[in-house]
């Protein structure tokens, strides 16, 4: 994918609809994807959101498909099973024979979050599997949430969106560190790789959803401009010069819906069997709630 394709993304009346929103109307939303191709299937874990005064991030829930567009819902996880006051965006991954579901968990009456995980042999078996946290974050100091997880040759590696504490009010602020482990379940917080830029679209927050390509890196990240934007963040591209993952931003407009808040976010990208690139992302509709779509891109 080119940074100038990125901007058929913006064309939500085009794409299709994997999973509505629970309900009409602003504060209901469906999204925030995880997708993952295993053996031609897809495998997508997105979360199930209610307004505030009626559950905030109530479940994840997993479901399968052969072409990438109509899904059958396989389990679903709920926050009520890890004491969460709410759940967002997750991370599906598979690797050894082993299914792993990384869950962003808010913490009760507190704006800190931490990334826990669930171990099982099969997608179904997920709600049922081996819990432990991955991430815990620091509940007085900073918040951990909206895992990218990869597999590669010298370990595990997370990239994590993260929210400091330190100031109230402004818990809002975001930006993207990377963890790493060994083993895929116990992750170590690490180097910040994607900072805000003052005076641009995206000057409250950044945080990387999808990695494109390896050579050079390159990744998906959405953002925004001011804490009245929050969870209506859009989308752009960053990039590195070299072998280093710090990360620089695309100069030009972000992908956005055409309806409402404006919103597209969070994109989980994959490789189906066939070859073609599929994009998953949550965007606005025009009744204000947001649906989770997929579309093809180059």
């Amino acid at each position: 994918m080119t940074v100038q394709s990125l901007p058929m993304l913006s064309d939500v009346d085009q794409a299709e609809v994997v999973a509505s929103a629970p309900a009409a109307g602003p504060g209901n939303w469906a999204g925030a994807p995880s997708a993952v191709v295993v053996n031609g299937i897809v495998w997508l874990a997105y979360r199930v959101r209610r307004p505030l005064t009626n559950g905030r991030g109530v479940a994840v829930v997993i479901a399968r498909s052969r072409d990438g567009v109509r899904f059958t819902k396989v389990a679903t996880v709920r926050r009520e099973q890890f004491g969460a006051d709410s759940l967002e965006r997750p991370a599906l991954v598979k690797s050894d024979g082993i299914w792993r579901l990384f869950l962003s968990c808010a913490t009760p009456g507190s704006k800190h979050w931490w990334i826990g995980v669930l171990e099982a042999t099969t997608p179904a078996e997920l709600p049922q599997g081996h819990y432990s946290v991955a991430l815990p974050g620091d509940e007085k100091r900073l918040a951990v949430k909206d895992p990218v997880v990869e597999l590669r040759h010298d370990g595990w590696r997370m990239w994590v969106c993260c929210h400091s504490l330190t100031e109230p009010g402004q818990e809002d602020r975001m930006h993207t560190r990377l963890a790493h482990s060994e083993d895929g379940v116990g992750f170590t917080l690490g180097e910040t790789v994607l900072l805000p830029r003052a005076g641009e679209w995206d000057a409250r927050g950044v945080r990387v959803t999808a990695v494109l390509d390896s050579a050079p890196l390159t990744v998906l990240y959405d953002g925004r401009p001011t804490a009245q934007a929050n969870c209506c963040e859009q989308t752009g591209v960053a990039t590195t010069n070299g072998p280093a993952t710090t990360l620089v931003a695309s100069s030009g407009p972000p992908s956005g819906s055409p309806h409402t808040d404006g919103a597209l976010r969070y994109a989980s990208i994959v490789t189906m069997s066939t070859g073609e690139r599929r994009a998953y992302f949550e965007a606005a509709r025009p009744d204000g709630a947001h649906d989770l779509f997929t579309q093809r891109v180059p």
